[in-house]
């Protein structure tokens, strides 16, 4: 006879995660349907590994803040992890909990529960085994935390300390001032360049947290993405109770203002700031492409050739390999609901930073005019699509492809047709779509450190 013994749920998850890999097969069938409170819902059932993931997202990323509020979304996310108050009604966990019970309710389940916000979207993701005896206790307890956070006043003041001094460091680096100027050239008053300050915590407090959730945090502007173990019935049923906490609208939401576009640069600009720094910091560019842009895949790998390919991209060749310029350069769009910027960033000697300038403006504007070689495209195609089953070989990974699918409204078959797509275009694709969303004459700027 063997003994036996009894492992923990954490246990099980790690060996499930360490044991098995998530075979990626040709097809990722998705499946979309929309609940009676108005939540839309993504599913992939995948049988490979005993695991549910899944990532809810909302309207409610830092796009939303009220400018003297910058930072609200953020901090808000934060403190959905500080607490749950009580309620009686809730199943397996009513009482209230601070921030260290939920911790341990997680370890017992053996389970990760997590809450954030980006410039678009607040998410929770929560990672279980799926065994129906544990993942109904993990989404019943990611329930409460996303439907009845407590927003224990006295955490969010030690809180608003501990971002502040953040903060305040940060602002000692070059970096953050260079990150912070670009933001404020390229997005202008967009939504997209506002930065959290200390004088903007100062104006956040727990009502207005409150206040966010009651208006963009309810069942029926809820996307979910659901990655796992589990059957479309499953999948239902635990959708229904992971928004159960939250208010139901019976009318349905209202739409949400609308966020203006970018405006588009109408005139070059540069900044220098001066900083005690060894290195100058260094950004080139301007707003680039909404995700949902037809270009998407011609600017992907022609941005691959121009400076996102590493070691084998153009400026890297030129700017680096050639001239000692550098030690690392870098290019790359950040397309999202509105046109996030495309930059050319590196670091380099004060003293050399003009001299980088002019050469990495000269590259991109080569690339611009006449677009990749043949030779280059073929390498491109070859790197991404060789690389694409790397991108959809975990749960974590195939989650965050779901619900980006989810998000940017992509067609369901967007994963079994990528690799076609990335195929079927041509360098005068390239070209043509660089030329349409780069100007080079017109792009900001911004060098700091070095006396200037």
């Amino acid at each position: 006879m063997f003994a036996t013994k009894k492992i923990a749920p954490c246990a099980l998850l790690a060996a499930a995660m360490g044991l098995f890999g998530l075979n990626v097969q040709a097809a990722v069938p998705i499946q979309h349907w929309t609940l009676p409170n108005g939540a839309q819902v993504w599913l992939s059932s995948v049988d490979t590994l005993p695991i549910l993931d899944l990532q809810l997202d909302f309207d409610a990323g830092s796009r939303r803040d009220p400018a003297p509020q910058a930072g609200l979304a953020s901090v808000t996310a934060g403190m959905v992890e500080k607490g749950v108050r009580a309620a009686p009604d809730s199943g397996p966990y009513p009482q209230a909990m601070d921030q260290n019970a939920l911790g341990e309710a997680w370890a017992d389940l053996g389970a990760n529960f997590d809450a954030g916000a980006s410039s678009e979207r607040t998410s929770f993701t929560l990672r279980t085994l799926s065994d129906p005896a544990l993942s109904g206790k993990a989404v019943a307890l990611a329930a409460r935390q996303i439907g009845e956070p407590s927003f224990p006043e006295d955490i969010w003041q030690r809180e608003r300390e501990r971002i502040g001094a953040a903060i305040k460091e940060a602002n000692t680096k070059p970096a953050t001032a260079a990150s912070r100027a670009f933001g404020q050239a390229v997005y202008g008053n967009h939504p997209y360049g506002q930065e959290a300050t200390e004088a903007t915590l100062a104006r956040i407090d727990t009502a207005a947290m409150r206040a966010l959730y009651k208006e963009l945090i309810v069942p029926c502007r809820a996307r979910l993405s659901i990655v796992g173990n589990v059957t479309r019935p499953q999948a239902e049923s635990i959708a229904m109770t992971l928004l159960s906490r939250l208010p139901a609208r019976p009318a349905g939401c209202a739409a949400l203002p609308p966020v203006p576009e970018i405006a588009a640069l109408t005139a070059p600009k540069e900044e220098r700031i001066p900083f005690d720094s060894a290195q100058a910091h260094v950004f080139i560019g301007e707003p680039g492409y909404r995700r949902s842009d037809p270009d998407h895949f011609a600017l992907t790998l022609g941005n691959y050739v121009l400076g996102g390919g590493g070691f084998v991209s153009r400026l890297t060749d030129q700017v680096r390999e050639k001239r000692g310029l550098t030690y690392s350069i870098y290019s790359g769009f950040s397309p999202g609901l509105h046109a996030g910027a495309f930059r050319i960033g590196f670091q380099t000697r004060p003293d050399q930073a003009a001299e980088a300038v002019k050469m990495s403006r000269e590259v991109l504007a080569k690339f611009v005019a006449e677009g990749p070689t043949e030779i280059e495209l073929k390498a491109a195609k070859d790197n991404l699509i060789g690389g694409f089953p790397l991108l959809l070989d975990s749960n974590r990974k195939l989650l965050g492809n779901v619900a980006n699918i989810a998000w940017y409204g992509l067609p369901l078959d967007y994963l079994d047709t990528w690799t076609a797509r990335m195929n079927a275009v041509t360098a005068a694709d390239v070209k043509a779509a660089f030329a349409r969303k780069l100007q080079p004459e017109r792009m900001v700027t911004v060098i700091v450190g070095g006396a200037q």
